[in-house]
């Protein structure tokens, strides 16, 4: 492994643990202490760690508490969040809607890479606070306190006049013939913005979800480039997506 990778793989860790042991790093990485502490002192001097006795700590004051135990089929969730992060490149202008599976997709993306982030979630605005390399910027308006997400007149004109390279989409219902649907009327408005304003739409799904409906419609199935599932990409249950002509990974 290089060292660029090396000291991206700590710098994960930290943003993941808040913390991280020399002694464990050397044994994950297959180099020697040395060769750690080496990386450490770089990284300090850079002032992207906090170098401990034995270790280093986060730079950060954690604002938002992520809390794994509050989500729920979170493994599934983080399937589909490594998948949504192979579409990722340097530059990009993303738009995320909120839901747990976008948030595990706002931990994992990797330290080195450079984007721009609109959002009308507030967790997973915090959340992206504690990325090095990406620009945030959360939509105000009216919060819906128990989704956690501004909605309202202001946040659909802010929305209409980006123009954004990805927006990955939460989905709570899609379904081959009433496409994509969602729980709450606000929410709903607001996520058809968000295709509107974006080049390539990305519907990120647990298997759960497939061939289920909500009571608010969103977008018909053309209106989807890919849909991302914890699923095999040949599984049969994706294959009558694949027919309707929706890229799936």
């Amino acid at each position: 492994m290089l060292k660029e990778e090396r000291q991206n793989y700590i710098l994960d860790k930290i943003r993941e643990k808040n913390k991280v042991k020399s002694n464990e790093l050397a044994i994950e990485l297959n180099v020697s202490e040395d060769t750690i502490r080496r990386d450490l002192n770089q990284l300090s001097h850079n002032g992207l760690i906090l170098k401990v006795h034995g270790g280093a700590l986060s730079t950060h004051q954690k604002l938002y508490q992520y809390n794994e135990s509050t989500i729920f089929n979170r493994e599934n969730k983080i399937k589909l969040a490594k998948k949504a992060i192979s579409l990722l490149k340097d530059g990009q202008v993303i738009i995320m809607s909120g839901g747990t599976t976008n948030l595990e997709l706002s931990r994992l993306i990797p330290q080195n890479l450079k984007l721009t982030v609109y959002t009308y979630s507030l967790p997973i605005a915090m959340q992206l606070t504690e990325h090095p390399s990406i620009e945030v910027f959360i939509i105000g308006g009216k919060i819906n306190k128990k989704a956690l997400v501004t909605v309202g007149v202001n946040v659909i004109k802010i929305l209409s006049k980006i123009k954004a390279d990805i927006c990955f989409l939460g989905t709570s219902g899609i379904d081959l013939n009433e496409g994509i649907t969602e729980v709450g009327y606000e929410v709903s408005f607001v996520k058809r913005v968000m295709i509107a304003s974006s080049d390539n739409v990305v519907s990120l799904v647990t298997s759960d979800k497939l061939n289920t409906t909500q009571r608010y419609p969103i977008c018909d199935l053309n209106e989807i480039h890919k849909i991302i599932t914890d699923l095999d990409p040949d599984d049969p249950k994706l294959h009558p997506y694949i027919k309707r002509g929706v890229e799936v990974l």
